[in-house]
């Protein structure tokens, strides 16, 4: 996760998506990095700690983005954490074709999932606290917060395998648009309307 520029940064992470895809996550050295990349070792580590965290930088940034979304929206607690992720997808996520790298690369190595599944909670926390901040109860707070982060779960889970290409943005809304029809009442407006999730036939 991380905003996309065509800089160096961006640079190093994509050479080290084309190496894990090619000679594998572990096989793959910093040196071996910066030498895809055209740079150094030393400009390497100006940008990441280590190999692991190419894959999870600006994680902090998106947190940030998502907590001052927050701020900014007057709804009830999980329309805001839905406009909140909205709005890091229209212009945070880099584009699907690095995304699913990634996500290959996540999903063949069991700690880089422990690590991905700890940032995720870390987001979560602090979505709890920017909505207590508002004045959302602590258990509504929390409900709303793990409920978005798990919306967003399933959302980017369905963007990376989407043969459409259809944009992250699409997908957001329509995951949050069925976990509002799965927690509103039976009987309700919302329950009884058909399911939105999935696309429309073209």
């Amino acid at each position: 996760m991380g905003r996309w520029e065509p800089n160096t940064r961006s640079r190093l992470r994509q050479a080290a998506m084309d190496l894990y895809a090619s000679r594998g996550y572990e096989r793959t050295t910093v040196a071996e990095i910066a030498a895809h990349a055209g740079l150094t070792e030393r400009t390497f580590f100006r940008h990441f700690a280590d190999k692991r965290e190419v894959l999870f930088a600006g994680s902090g940034d998106l947190q940030e983005l998502l907590v001052a979304s927050i701020s900014l929206e007057a709804g009830g607690p999980l329309p805001a954490v839905a406009a909140a992720f909205e709005r890091a997808a229209l212009d945070f996520f880099p584009p699907v074709s690095f995304s699913r790298q990634r996500q290959a690369v996540i999903d063949a190595n069991p700690p880089l999932q422990e690590r991905e599944l700890a940032k995720l909670h870390a987001v979560a926390a602090a979505l709890t606290e920017a909505l207590r901040s508002r004045g959302v109860p602590a258990l509504a707070a929390a409900l709303a917060a793990e409920a978005g982060v798990a919306a967003f779960q399933v959302a980017f889970a369905r963007w990376v395998a989407d043969p459409a290409d259809r944009d992250l943005v699409l997908h957001v809304r329509e995951a949050f648009t069925a976990l509002r029809d799965v927690a509103a009442p039976e009987g309700s407006p919302a329950s009884a309307s058909p399911a939105s999730s999935e696309p429309a036939p073209s």
